[in-house]
């Protein structure tokens, strides 16, 4: 038996139909990107969803209930910065629950709640990964990603990581990186790295048969579906090496680790980028959101 969850109306409507619903997190409205701009992001991704026939589930947790769907004066509150909201991946859930709390989801803390729910499709930015350098930092995505039965559609991991690294994990770990209308793991801002993903998917519907025969086979751990940026909105390289490069080390001069990492270099970015890193990043967002409700709605209708 999971962990109880406040399910809202619509989304269990649509689960108990089969009907597709897509997760969103939430931690792009507490802590990636500034009031109102967050909370006006949170609404419209759920419109993109809503507009592919899908049923968004942004995932929180209020005073200490986790919750999948949220109504709009709760996503306000997770994006006013009127009260302290933890940011929650895996190990945080039984903290925030017993204290009763404020919490914006991960994509770990997402995909376990996803999960938890019965919703199959989680649409975000990018996952977190392996950091750079010789340091063993490990974001809890990926662990997630081989434990979990969630596909998760994103724009590849963050270039601020260490890309080969992050395919090299996922490989060892069987989780099975799909490329959407792609044969390259995208770089989050730009399209491309170089590096190359392990399928590549030319439609929702293919992507969606691939997810029904792992569940029919009870494969562990969920899918990564990486959707590149969209052209128009795409860093090319010498736009953000750079920056990312002195992100990096202003982190490390100023002891900047964990969890606190990632907020603190996509920050740093959008003030070395003057905001260019934040209109790319919101591109992705919606690219992303509207390609996971075609891939929720392509696996609804996919034979039982």
């Amino acid at each position: 038996m999971y962990y109880p969850i406040r399910v809202s109306e619509e989304v269990q409507a649509a689960l108990s139909a089969g009907n597709p619903v897509v997760a969103l997190e939430s931690t792009v409205i507490s802590h990636g990107l500034p009031w109102p701009q967050n909370m006006e992001l949170a609404l419209e991704l759920e419109q993109l969803i809503a507009a592919q026939g899908a049923v968004p589930a942004t995932m929180a947790i209020i005073d200490g209930q986790l919750c999948a769907g949220l109504g709009k004066a709760e996503i306000e509150i997770l994006a006013n910065g009127k009260e302290p909201v933890m940011k929650v991946s895996r190990r945080d859930l039984p903290v925030i629950v017993a204290s009763e709390g404020l919490g914006a989801t991960t994509v770990a803390a997402t995909m376990i709640i996803a999960y938890w729910s019965g919703i199959r499709v989680f649409a975000t930015g990018g996952i977190g990964g392996v950091h750079r350098g010789a340091s063993s930092d490990i974001s809890a995505d990926l662990p997630e990603l081989a434990r979990t039965p969630v596909a998760v559609v994103c724009a590849g991991a963050k270039s601020i990581l260490d890309l080969p690294r992050t395919l090299e994990w996922l490989e060892t770990n069987s989780v099975p990186v799909i490329g959407y209308q792609t044969d390259e793991f995208p770089a989050f801002y730009a399209r491309t790295s170089g590096l190359a993903v392990q399928v590549r998917a030319e439609s929702a519907a293919q992507i969606a048969k691939i997810l029904l025969i792992r569940d029919e086979m009870a494969l562990r751990g969920g899918e990564l579906i990486v959707n590149p940026i969209p052209e128009a909105a795409a860093l090319a390289p010498e736009q953000i090496d750079g920056a990312i490069e002195q992100a990096v080390r202003d982190a490390a001069a100023e002891g900047i680790s964990g969890k606190a990492l990632t907020p603190y270099l996509l920050a740093r970015l959008a003030k070395l980028t003057d905001g260019v890193s934040v209109r790319a990043n919101v591109a992705l967002l919606r690219n992303n959101a509207t390609v996971g409700a075609q891939i929720a709605a392509a696996l609804a209708q996919q034979p039982a």
